[in-house]
């Protein structure tokens, strides 16, 4: 059973004040107010769901009143009451006093009640939503400190069992004991691949865009510095062209999950055979960036080329992907408001345009 309603009833009328009061106080928790002074000093001390005005009042309107009450309390739910018709003042309420309804005087004890229960339903409404958003505010804030910790507390040990494991291999020389330390170097790699593949699938699915602008050259040079210390690329021809003569704005990190995935998809899903290339394009002017990525690598049988951006969703047997790249690729495009194509021929390799607007524009 829900408590009772808390109900402000402000009137300048003592008669008006004690019948709204003796009809509807075993219903609800009723208090009055003679003047709209009186009621804002009620206002500040209790909390009240609904808030009752008559518009003709001395020294200060029903929808002035509001207009103070919106700056003081913003939560209890208007409802104005008007003994005559009057246009500019109903266009007031609204705009400046934000009331929920309006009844003509004299009221009808009913029509009041019912009023005042719909209010109180939407007061209930708006107060578990505004609970449920400093909950979200809350776990989005945990949910940050999480990606930190995620990205400095985990990274930095395997980096230095990477690096503890590369120095004890150049003292010994008994292949069975190097073995052991590349397979613990693999097993590092492999983690800090994947805790990088989770800092990706944060950023570009929890955090909004943060525009900037976008030298796509300097990206593409750090991100192809950072490939050729973490993948042997030696046997692979690498194309880059990259045409940007005027400005682009967009989000740098979604733009770097993009081209990672796109770079990591192309590199691991190569044939077994000499002759490997990847192609990186990118045409960018003041209105879009148009990123291609194409390979000649084993390709995407047609039944899977539907589901390889749904999350977890591998389209080869090969143990060598987690599921998200593609997943993330297209969270982040969505995000740019961008769109996305894929051309595929198993054995042949697979292509991705990915088309982004100037978030400047939008």
């Amino acid at each position: 059973m829900r408590k009772r309603i808390d109900v402000l009833y402000i009137d300048d009328e003592d008669n008006n004040l004690n019948s709204f009061k003796a009809a509807l106080r075993k219903e609800f928790k009723v208090q009055t107010a003679m003047d709209a002074e009186e009621g804002l000093v009620l206002a500040k001390t209790y909390e009240f769901q609904v808030v009752i005005a008559d518009q003709r009042m001395p020294g200060m309107t029903g929808v002035e009143f509001f207009e103070k009450l919106v700056e003081i309390n913003p939560d209890p739910i208007r409802i104005l009451l008007t003994g005559y018709s009057d246009i500019s003042s109903v266009i007031d309420a609204i705009n400046r006093g934000e009331v929920y309804r309006f009844i003509d005087k004299p009221w009808n004890i009913e029509q009041i009640k019912n009023a005042i229960l719909n209010a109180a339903e939407i007061f209930d409404a708006r107060k578990q939503l505004k609970e449920k958003n400093t909950r979200l505010q809350k776990l989005h804030s945990e949910m940050n400190q999480f990606v930190y910790s995620l990205s400095h507390e985990l990274r930095g040990p395997l980096m230095s069992i990477s690096g503890i494991s590369k120095l004890a291999k150049m003292e010994v020389s008994d292949p069975g004991i190097i073995e052991y330390f590349e397979m613990i170097d693999s097993a590092t790699l492999k983690l800090d691949d994947f805790i990088y593949k989770m800092l990706d699938f944060y950023r570009s699915t929890k955090i909004e865009n943060k525009v900037v602008a976008i030298n796509f050259n300097g990206i593409l040079d750090q991100l192809l510095a950072e490939y050729k210390t973490k993948w042997n690329l030696a046997g692979i021809e690498l194309f880059v062209a990259i045409e940007q003569e005027e400005s682009f704005h967009s989000d740098e990190s979604k733009i770097r999950v993009i081209l990672n995935n796109l770079f990591s998809n192309a590199f691991k899903f190569q044939k077994d055979e000499p002759g490997k290339w990847i192609k990186i394009d990118i045409n960018a002017n003041q209105e879009t960036a148009v990123i291609q990525i194409s390979d000649n690598g084993i390709g995407i049988e047609d039944r899977h080329k539907d589901d390889v951006f749904n999350l977890f969703h591998r389209a080869t047997q090969r143990n060598v992907g987690s599921g998200l790249g593609l997943y993330m690729v297209k969270e982040s495009i969505e995000q740019l408001k961008g769109k996305v194509e894929l051309n595929s021929t198993p054995g042949n390799g697979t292509e991705v345009l990915v088309h982004l607007p100037n978030l400047l524009d939008l």
